[in-house]
This record gives C-alpha cells, sequence and structure tokens, in this order.
C-alpha cells in the first residue's frame, strides 16, 4: 500500500522522491510540514497530489495580509429569522490545508492557526469544534521576496514537524512535468491510493513502532547538544525532541521495519530541527550553515550499540 503511495506520486511529482519520502513520514506521524522555497517550482501541486491519493478533503487558504482569523476558523452569524447565531465553519475544517504564502497574513492571523496544529480544535466564541481526523497541515513560504511578509514566530515554526524544500527540477524531469501538463494530468487524475481512514489506521501502527531507550537517550543527546551550542541563539524545544522520535518511528515504518534504529534518527535529524534554531550573530558573520552546525552536532551524540 505505501509502495503504491510512493508510486502514484512520484509518477506526476516526478524527480523528487526525497521529499515525497518526508513528506509521507509526517502524513504518518501526524505531523505538519512546512515548505519554503521560490514560486513555481510545486509547492501547492505536491500538497494537492497528496491530499488526491490519500483522498483526503482538500482546503486552500490564500494568505493575504487583510486575511482575518475568522477567515480561517469560522465565525458566528446571527440570523435574524431564528434569532440565534449560527456557526459558519472557515477554511480550515478540512483534513488537509494548505496554507498557501503563509508569511504574507499578520501575525494575528497566523496565530489563528496555532491551536489547530497543536490540539486538533479551534475555538470560536467560546465553543470548542473539534477538527476532522487525519488533520494535517502543508504550509508554504517563499524564502526570497520579503515585502509585505511577516515572519513566522518562533513559536509556529516549533509546530512543524519538518521544514522542506522542494527545488528546481533536473532538464530531464522538467520537460516530463511539462509533457503531464501537456497531456492534461493533473494532481486530480492520478490513482487514489489510501482513503483517509487507511490513513488513521496507518497512523496507529507507526505508534506501535518500537523505540528503545537507548535510541530516546540518542534523540535526547542530539537534542541537548543543540542547546549547549555556543552558535544557536536557543536550543530546540521538548516538541522537537517528540517529533524528531515520531518522525523517526515513521521511517522506520516506511522501511518495513518494526523498530526504530540510529540510522532513523540520523536520516530525519536535520529537517526536523533545522527551522527551530537560529544561529547567532557573530555565527551568521562567519557565514556558518545551520544544516552544518546540527549534523556536526549529531557525530558527537552517543550512538546506541
Amino acid at each position: 500500500m505505501i509502495n503504491r503511495l510512493k508510486r502514484s506520486i512520484n509518477d506526476y511529482f516526478v524527480g523528487k522522491e526525497e521529499v515525497v519520502d518526508n513528506l509521507l513520514i509526517c502524513l504518518l506521524a501526524g505531523g505538519h510540514v512546512l515548505l519554503e522555497d521560490v514560486p513555481g517550482v510545486g509547492k501547492t501541486t505536491l500538497a494537492r497530489t497528496l491530499a488526491s491519493v490519500v483522498q483526503m478533503s482538500f482546503g486552500r487558504i490564500q494568505f493575504t495580509p487583510d486575511t482575518l482569523p475568522s477567515d480561517i476558523t469560522g465565525v458566528s452569524v446571527y440570523n435574524m429569522k431564528t434569532g440565534e447565531f449560527e456557526f459558519r465553519e472557515g477554511a480550515i475544517m478540512r483534513q488537509m490545508i494548505l496554507a498557501d504564502e503563509i508569511n504574507r497574513t499578520s501575525p494575528k492571523t497566523q496565530a489563528s492557526l496555532l491551536e489547530a496544529m497543536a490540539e486538533g480544535q479551534v475555538t470560536v466564541d467560546g465553543r470548542i469544534i473539534r477538527l476532522p481526523d487525519p488533520f494535517m497541515v502543508i504550509a508554504t513560504q517563499n524564502p526570497v521576496s520579503f515585502a509585505g511578509t511577516w515572519p513566522l514566530p518562533e513559536a509556529q515554526l516549533d509546530r512543524f514537524m519538518m521544514k522542506l524544500s522542494v527545488g528546481y527540477p533536473d532538464a530531464d524531469n522538467e520537460i516530463l512535468m511539462t509533457r503531464n501538463f501537456l497531456d492534461g494530468r493533473t494532481p486530480d487524475t492520478v490513482e487514489h491510493v489510501l482513503t483517509s481512514e487507511d490513513v488513521i489506521r496507518l497512523r496507529a501502527e507507526v505508534r506501535d513502532v518500537k523505540v528503545t531507550d537507548e535510541i530516546l537517550r540518542y534523540a535526547d543527546d542530539i537534542v541537548t547538544l543543540t542547546r549547549q551550542e555556543s552558535r544557536f541563539v536557543l536550543g530546540v524545544s521538548p516538541r522537537a525532541m517528540i517529533h524528531l522520535v515520531q518522525a523517526s518511528q515513521a521511517r522506520a515504518f516506511l522501511q518495513e521495519r518494526d523498530h526504530v534504529i540510529p540510522d532513523d534518527i540520523r536520516a530525519v535529524v536535520v529537517n526536523v530541527l533545522h527551522h527551530r534554531v537560529e544561529l547567532t550573530y557573530e555565527a551568521r558573520v562567519a557565514r556558518e550553515d545551520v544544516d552544518a552546525v546540527i549534523y556536526a552536532d549529531m557525530l558527537k551524540a552517543r550512538v546506541p550499540m
């Protein structure tokens, strides 16, 4: 089932197998994804393709400076006929949400996603409304354009399990992608492999993947080293530790294993941690690379036997 899922996505979204694998890791681990890249490389297409393949209800929110929190979560509207307030659901009431250009909206509107991403619910006029299950947010942002943008605060970045970059395709895959478009292939035409019920079941199986105390200690050593790293303003949070282990479980599951090994931690650690840390001024002047620093810290951690 998982192999069919990967094939269906890769047949349409060509040449980006590693990105697809990491996106599936987040899907199976119950995490959210931030796609940061230049316009036009397929961030929206990837999200739509995934939603189509797993047959999850899909909602797209195009963030702009005038987008309001009520546009996201919903609002209570007074019905003059009945004399009562009626709830009108917002765009977030879908199983998979594409938060397009999330950094182009105000911090107040960005904050409307915090409760949804952390707890799977929204609060409107004191009323708690559960979101559909499964629920996943795929947000996009452009790292180049800074005009009219509000950078995501650390609290919101911390709610994303991974930050991924799609990148430009090579020549052959770019030609194949264009051919697919000319032939009328769209994300809606890909093979449907899973249902939302299948995703819920697979997530339960991922949670059953065994994680030994030695593996937990290894992950904690890496997390602790980021907090001791002099080139970082601050280290990662306990939530990062949880996300690191969950992503490792999903990676082991995709590798057809029922237990996590150190290679699983090493395979996901950079994508899980690099958006949660910030280089000091001195490190930026020295042109240090966040991913390289994280990798160096990982090499210092004690590897379980």
